[in-house]
């Protein structure tokens, strides 16, 4: 599982398990992410969404006291786009961003790494949807490869978790926290290779 144990399931456990991003980092982000296009808030949830692999998916109460409060500021504007707000950067915003670019491309480059853990995830659990056409197309190294090939009891319980997932799918945000919680300590336990805590007497 190379890059899978470093990346994904280090970065996700810290952004899942404790804090993602403080108010202050994610007002930063989000004037580097109006500093690419002017959006609105919907837009921006989308991207960060996108970015992470589905993994963020900052709600409306945060994203728009985030965006309230830099217009107050002065460092973003807001632009009537009929019943909804285009949010634009200005100069000051831009300055605010140089200034914290080396966080920014350190977060951004965080949720990268976690949405490429996410894809696979996503191989890993669904390998035969990654297969390729009739054109002969390779998936991304040969360690994917041998783990699609597994024929034994690996494979059949993975199936067992997929179906699981579907019939339980779609859920509210308490199932979803639950079958999170769920998901990561089977990850962790699988990490440890085995290792439990020794019994008491």
């Amino acid at each position: 599982m190379r890059g899978f144990r470093g990346g994904f399931v280090g970065e996700a456990m810290r952004m899942g398990m404790g804090r993602r991003f403080s108010a202050g980092e994610l007002q930063t982000i989000l004037l580097a992410l109006l500093e690419e296009r002017p959006s609105h808030g919907y837009e921006l949830i989308k991207t960060l969404e996108e970015r992470s692999g589905g993994f963020y998916v900052p709600s409306p109460g945060v994203i728009y006291p985030a965006l309230t409060y830099l217009e107050e500021t002065g460092l973003a504007e807001v632009e009537n786009d009929g019943t909804k707000k285009l949010y634009k950067i200005t100069d000051a915003g831009r300055q605010k961003v140089e200034e914290n670019r080396v966080m920014i491309d350190q977060a951004l480059a965080k949720l990268e790494r976690i949405a490429e853990g996410m894809a696979f995830v996503n191989r890993m659990f669904d390998p035969e949807q990654h297969q390729g056409g009739g054109g002969g197309g390779r998936r991304r190294d040969d360690e994917d490869d041998d783990f699609g090939r597994d024929d034994g009891n690996v494979r059949a319980a993975r199936q067992l978790l997929r179906s699981a997932l579907r019939m339980r799918h779609p859920w509210s945000a308490s199932e979803a926290a639950r079958i999170s919680g769920i998901l990561e300590r089977a990850a962790m336990e699988i990490l440890q290779g085995g290792k439990t805590e020794p019994q008491r007497d």
